[in-house]
């Protein structure tokens, strides 16, 4: 009878901290890995790494769409709603952005965004803005590899 109380016990204890973490994990923040060369330097700087850089996706700004210009975001592809990128927001409703012998305005609910790497960055000047609606969180941080560790600024800030 004791061996069955701890091991429910430890079940119970399990089981709640699964779902406080899942909780936090849906409503306020998560680790997500960056991959690729889109986002570099600011995210995986050397090419030939074996450790992708993984960021702090903070998701308290989607309540309202509190976003700024300057600000890495991470999205769902408008194409394939599986797949997820991590891109800088150039441009926010109502801003015009000038690309390649064009200017476009971004219309409301929606967002432009560019990796930093424009040379083999898929993003907006592929497939146009974006809705505000597919945005998961905005990145804060760097939390690995240790040696990156840092707080992410936005172009434009001090």
């Amino acid at each position: 009878m004791g061996t069955h109380n701890i091991l429910w016990n430890l079940t119970k204890k399990c089981f709640t901290a699964g779902l406080i973490g899942l909780t936090v994990s849906d409503r306020y923040f998560s680790v997500v890995p960056v991959r690729g060369t889109s986002m570099s330097p600011t995210f995986n700087p050397r090419a030939n790494s074996l450790t992708d850089d993984y960021v702090l996706l903070e998701k308290l700004c989607l309540e309202k769409y509190k976003f700024s210009s300057g600000d890495i975001v991470v999205f769902r592809s408008p194409s394939n709603y599986r797949e997820k990128h991590i891109k800088r927001i150039v441009g926010l409703p109502g801003d015009w952005i000038g690309i390649s012998h064009d200017v476009v305005k971004v219309p409301q609910g929606h967002c432009w965004v560019e990796g930093d790497n424009s040379a083999s960055s898929m993003d907006s000047r592929s497939f146009g803005p974006i809705p505000l609606g597919l945005i998961q969180g905005r990145v804060t941080h760097i939390v690995w590899p240790p040696q990156r560790i840092s707080k992410i600024k936005r172009y434009g800030s001090t």
